[in-house]
């Protein structure tokens, strides 16, 4: 399938069967394509956590406001954080990038506020969310990506250090009752004019 048909068969499940699950060599690979994104730099200042134990996903759900149900069906969540232990992450960079960031890093990133370097580390992990939606998509699984939830809860149950939750991703298998399917609905995009400028 091509992905123009890919991105129109794509939506934001907001039902999901429980009874399906995700196979271990799936996970694996979008865990491998999650570590290929693509950020500024290649700072990579991320940390992907993978939840299918009921018990903590449950736990995930329930600091998930009106997601729970969407995230309790689910085969597995998906967490997205933020690195913002800022001397931490310089260690990283000074470890781990080349030369050529490095130095970028350092002309124009280190002497910023703090707030604003973690914002900027915050929208690399952001490019991340659209390269994995699109990987669920072309590998036929379904997925809520999803702001509303209690970042501060997540990361204690998770016991997540030096890093920031940003968001998460429930992914599985849509319930064939999912009243959101495109199929059904159809989509509801702005026009192609309204949206999309060319320079000729």
């Amino acid at each position: 399938m091509d992905f123009r048909s890919i991105a129109e068969k794509r939506y934001t499940t907001k039902k999901f069967d429980a009874s399906k699950k995700i196979s271990k060599d799936q996970i694996e690979d979008l865990k491998h394509i999650l570590k290929l994104s693509p950020s500024s730099i290649n700072s990579q200042p991320w940390l992907f956590t993978f939840v299918s134990h009921n018990e903590t996903k449950n736990a995930l759900a329930d600091a998930s406001f009106f997601n729970a149900p969407k995230i309790k069906d689910a085969s597995h969540l998906v967490v997205f954080s933020v690195q913002d232990n800022l001397e931490q992450f310089e260690r990283h960079v000074e470890d781990n990038l080349a030369e050529g960031s490095v130095n970028f890093y350092k002309q124009f990133v280190k002497e910023q506020p703090a707030e604003k370097t973690i914002n900027w580390l915050s929208q690399q992990v952001y490019i991340t969310l659209g390269f994995f939606l699109a990987a669920c998509a072309a590998m036929e699984i379904d997925s809520t990506p999803m702001e509303g939830i209690e970042p501060e809860k997540y990361k204690d149950i998770l016991k997540i250090k030096d890093h920031k939750v940003l968001f998460s991703v429930a992914i599985g298998y849509r319930d064939t009752e999912d009243g959101n399917q495109p199929e059904l609905v159809g989509k509801s995009r702005l026009s192609t004019d309204k949206v999309i400028q060319s320079i000729e």
